[in-house]
């Protein structure tokens, strides 16, 4: 059915990841899931393996590949059942490497992009702040210009590899007297003075260190402002697409994986002298969430075809991002009651997925937010392209 998207290159590439993360990443997890902390030998082996440059140009040690070798890269990673991990790798390539690419000079691809393609660094994208969240506008970070640096003061939370980062892709409000709303994006080396991090404990996504970061007086060279002075917010709205886009095609794929394996147990599961998979209450649900699943996955697969495309695709990745992780949440919490009290318990797989499928829908802008887009896209006909 998907034999426009994905050729036979692809598949090879598909089972290609799934062997790799069978073989380096799974007999890790449930380690990595109860200290919080992903061995940095794996992101080096990610590297090697050319997984962090599958969008980068060549120049910088990257392939260049076109988008579906993201999707595949995305539903590989939802497959392992830990939600945390996904997001590091992920938000390191297609959020901080995005900006790097996107923004930085030549001198800072060539150091920073280069290195975090090989898995040599790692890197993280701070916007959401404590008393902003989704709402960018309300940002209260400051970077104040002082000779030839800046000096950034503020604070930001909920930041993914908040911790364990190397660099920090920052985004700041700017002191422009003739537009006050004007934001940076600054690269912020992790060692640089002022910058200090805490790690938060969180319901899922239990093997990413996402944290609170602070910023004290933290002077950054005028060389480490990514792109044109005061044009941050744009760049970062110019980007919410892939990212939203991403969200949603994790979420049709963690929803595909626990259908996938709550069919398995069902069948194997025996009450009243016959399997689970032959009472028909049970069927129909089953046939409804394969249909809901089926039918997010195709409309995730049309915006990334457009994507690739260059096509205006923010209504559509928004849409995408707030289905998608709808009906992941049902499905999931609908396939965790199929197993019964084994559902409950962590030594199966639909625990954690539960935990970490719930920031679906928060992360990355709230289905709140993402509806008031919408309404503002379909109703009054508001555009959100980049002004830059």
């Amino acid at each position: 059915m998907y034999q426009s998207y994905f050729t036979e290159e692809h598949t090879l590439f598909r089972d290609g990841l799934r062997a790799f993360l069978q073989k380096e990443v799974v007999p890790h997890i449930d380690d990595w899931e109860k200290s919080g902390t992903i061995s940095r030998d794996i992101w080096k082996k990610f590297g090697e393996m050319g997984y962090f440059g599958l969008k980068t140009p060549e120049a910088y040690g990257g392939m260049d590949l076109d988008i579906f070798y993201t999707v595949i890269f995305l539903e590989e990673l939802q497959r392992i059942n830990s939600g945390g991990f996904a997001a590091a790798m992920w938000a390191h390539q297609y959020l901080a490497m995005t900006h790097l690419l996107a923004e930085g000079s030549d001198a800072i691809k060539d150091k920073y992009l280069t290195a975090s393609v090989n898995g040599d660094m790692i890197g993280c994208l701070c916007i959401s702040e404590p008393f902003g969240g989704s709402d960018v506008g309300a940002m209260r970070t400051l970077a104040v210009k002082d000779g030839d640096e800046y000096v950034i003061n503020g604070s930001k939370t909920f930041i993914t590899n908040g911790v364990y980062s190397d660099y920090l892709v920052v985004i700041a409000k700017m002191d422009i007297e003739e537009n006050p709303k004007s934001m940076g994006v600054f690269l912020i080396d992790r060692g640089t003075p002022g910058v200090s991090a805490s790690k938060l404990d969180k319901l899922g996504w239990r093997a990413s260190d996402t944290g609170e970061i602070a910023f004290d007086n933290v002077r950054v060279p005028t060389s480490h402002l990514m792109g044109d002075a005061g044009k941050g917010f744009y760049y970062v709205m110019q980007h919410f697409a892939l990212e939203r886009l991403i969200m949603g095609i994790n979420a049709h794929a963690r929803a595909e994986y626990a259908l996938e394996y709550t069919l398995q147990y069902m069948s194997e599961r025996m009450a009243f002298g016959r399997s689970l998979d032959k009472f028909q209450a049970l069927r129909h649900r089953v046939s409804e969430m394969a249909t809901e699943v089926e039918m997010i996955k195709s409309f995730n697969y049309f915006v990334a075809s457009q994507l690739q495309l260059g096509a205006y695709v923010v209504k559509e990745a928004c849409m995408s991002k707030l289905q998608s992780t709808k009906v992941a949440d049902q499905v999931i919490y609908d396939c965790l009651q199929y197993l019964g009290g084994y559902g409950y318990m962590e030594e199966y797989p639909l625990a954690r997925m539960f935990r970490d499928s719930r920031l679906g829908p928060i992360g990355g802008g709230t289905s709140e937010i993402l509806k008031e887009i919408i309404s503002k896209m379909v109703i009054d006909k508001k555009e959100y392209k980049t002004e830059v």
